[in-house]
């Protein structure tokens, strides 16, 4: 489930949903050995985990195999398509001569009578026009234009009688009552052939509609040198499914200026005509600041739940209220989180347990004036007639004005003690975030520490 079918995804279902139509997911899986149930599976938890759902059950092309057969034998009855009995020496001489030529291959077969058929293997092939032009009119590239000469008599049934992709597409976009076609533009080759299928069955075909790839940064085709490619791997950095639906939508289409978008939104104002046809970049600064974006609108439930999750994966010890000390302390933390990840990392001094192993540089902190002023600002905190940001930080200000020095000789060591070395929010965010009892119990526990 790489990045460009995600986005692939995207588009078709925000103008299925725009026109009021379906958005069909259908499972092309004709290539067996490619096609494994983790394979499949990868595509189904990608666009589950996008929020993308189909509107009808998935369609496995390869269950369809019979009706492609049948669709096969039509256009032979009517003369588009023809048993190939090529052996593979005489197709290698035919490819060897084409390559010569200039041309396409093309079978001797195509012409010959039925019934001078050997009694061997063959193929099925289209029965490909050999003169005028095959047209495209593309939704986003426009009006393409293939010379027949050079489309060749592809494969529509191998020698073991199995469909191929070109073939099993056109057959399962018809009766599943597709309209509109709409995916990477390393297709469109394929579209000037789906078009002779079409025709070759005495169908419509459908309107198409091909995507620009994205590249990386740097304008190159996007590859593993850029980072992430896989759905899973930007899921598993800590991106959340709404900001990369965001992202993932203003890649190559975009509404005016707006950046930041709804759902709702997209859908009312996305038409595929919209589209431009030069290369999207895949740009990390943007994708961070929507991101963030997201999470400072999260659930902190939702997110304590994602972030529970990520200090499982790395063994952190956590305790039973863990969810609930998660989300009281995340709203202090979020605002410089860019992903999940970064919010864990900003969450793990809450977790930690009492009492707290000071790193050596926190204990350097605690000399005997230190300790005595943090001794006589913990009763000032306990005094506090709140304990929200507010009051905490006219609490600490106070209280360094009292002690006629700045609160950049209280603050280091506050930290210290109340986070064990872990990032932690500014003073005030932290000791709300831990509560007051915590608080206030690792203050005492840095001030009973000898040596």
């Amino acid at each position: 489930m790489h990045i460009g079918t995600a986005r692939t995804a995207l588009f078709n279902w925000l103008y299925a949903r725009h026109t009021g139509g379906k958005f069909l997911l259908r499972i092309e899986d004709t290539d067996r050995e490619r096609s494994t149930k983790e394979a499949v599976q990868v595509i189904f938890d990608g666009l589950a985990w996008l929020g993308l759902e189909a509107d009808e059950t998935p369609v496995f092309q390869a269950s369809r195999a019979e009706r492609h057969i049948t669709a096969v034998d039509e256009m032979l009855a009517r003369g588009s398509a023809y048993r190939d009995y090529m052996t593979p020496d005489e197709l290698e001489a035919e490819r060897t001569l084409a390559r010569a030529e200039g041309r396409v291959v093309r079978s001797p077969w195509r012409d010959r009578s039925p019934n001078d058929a050997p009694d061997r293997p063959f193929v099925v092939r289209l029965k490909a026009p050999t003169q005028g032009e095959t047209l495209i009119d593309d939704q986003v590239k426009g009006r393409v234009t293939f010379q027949n000469k050079d489309l060749d008599d592809l494969i529509l049934l191998r020698t073991d009688g199995t469909p191929t992709y070109n073939l099993a597409v056109v057959v399962d976009d018809h009766e599943m009552g597709v309209t509109h076609v709409i995916r990477g533009d390393d297709h469109l080759n394929n579209a000037a052939r789906q078009t002779l299928i079409y025709q070759g069955l005495g169908w419509t075909p459908p309107i198409w509609a091909h995507l620009p790839l994205i590249h990386g940064p740097d304008g190159t085709k996007l590859s593993k040198r850029h980072g992430a490619q896989a759905v899973s791997e930007f899921a598993d950095m800590g991106y959340l499914p709404e900001a990369m639906r965001n992202y993932l939508a203003k890649l190559g289409w975009g509404h005016g200026d707006d950046e930041i978008f709804t759902d709702g939104q997209a859908v009312g104002w996305f038409d595929i005509k919209d589209v431009v046809g030069a290369p999207a970049r895949l740009d990390w600064a943007k994708l961070n600041h929507l991101n963030n974006h997201y999470i400072r609108l999260a659930d902190p439930a939702r997110l304590a739940r994602l972030v529970a999750e990520i200090h499982k994966s790395r063994d952190w010890p956590l305790h039973d209220d863990h969810l609930a000390v998660l989300e009281h302390v995340i709203p202090h933390v979020r605002d410089g989180a860019k992903t999940t990840l970064e919010l864990a990392d900003a969450t793990v001094f809450a977790l930690k347990r009492r009492p707290l192993e000071l790193p050596q540089k926190a204990r350097d902190l605690l000399t005997e004036e230190t300790r005595g002023r943090l001794g006589r600002l913990r009763a000032a905190l306990d005094a506090a007639p709140a304990w929200d940001v507010p009051t905490l930080e006219a609490t600490n200000r106070a209280f360094a004005e009292s002690e006629g020095v700045g609160l950049g000789k209280i603050g280091p060591a506050l930290r210290a003690v109340l986070s064990g070395g872990s990032p932690a929010p500014d003073l005030a965010g932290a000791l709300v975030s831990l509560g007051k009892q915590e608080s206030l119990g690792r203050l005492d526990d840095a001030l009973s520490l000898t040596g």
